[in-house]
């Protein structure tokens, strides 16, 4: 007889909580937004546009490559920063960093229809896995905001 091991998974959101919890200053805002995963993670992973309206402090992201699971971006921030994000996307999982940003969302849908969001990210201390804590949770907060009005009241 072959042995059955257990298996656990782990949902998005949660995930992003453990990843976060081993990253040094992070913080994970949570929300439920009244939509559907596939209309919010649309949003969040239109790194172009969608993304540029939720995301406070970009101006401008370039998808460089974007091959299976993995995507390359350039960004730049409102007033002038720039960066070259490499990571993950996966369906409701993103984690992107650079040598001097981090940015991790996640989402899972919820029984009632609903989606529970969940972002993290901000300034990396350079050469350490750790984000300057200073006005993380508001950022992500500004973030949400901007996510539920775009799913409200889409542009057009």
């Amino acid at each position: 007889m072959t042995p059955t091991w257990p298996s656990a998974a782990v949902d998005p959101v949660r995930r992003l909580r453990a990843m976060a919890a081993g990253v040094p200053g992070a913080t994970v805002t949570e929300r439920i937004v009244n939509a559907p995963l596939n209309q919010i993670w649309e949003i969040l992973t239109d790194f172009e546009d969608g993304f540029t309206t939720v995301q406070p402090g970009m101006h401008h992201v370039r998808v460089l490559t974007r091959d299976g699971d993995r995507a390359e971006l350039h960004a730049r921030g409102r007033l002038g920063q720039r960066a070259h994000l490499r990571g993950v996307v996966r369906p409701g999982w993103c984690w992107l960093q650079s040598r001097f940003l981090i940015i991790g969302m996640a989402a899972a849908a919820q029984p009632d229809g609903r989606t529970r969001v969940a972002l993290t990210g901000g300034v990396r201390v350079p050469a350490m896995a750790a984000i300057v804590p200073i006005g993380v949770g508001r950022e992500s907060r500004r973030s949400l905001d901007k996510l539920e009005e775009l799913v409200v009241r889409p542009p057009g």
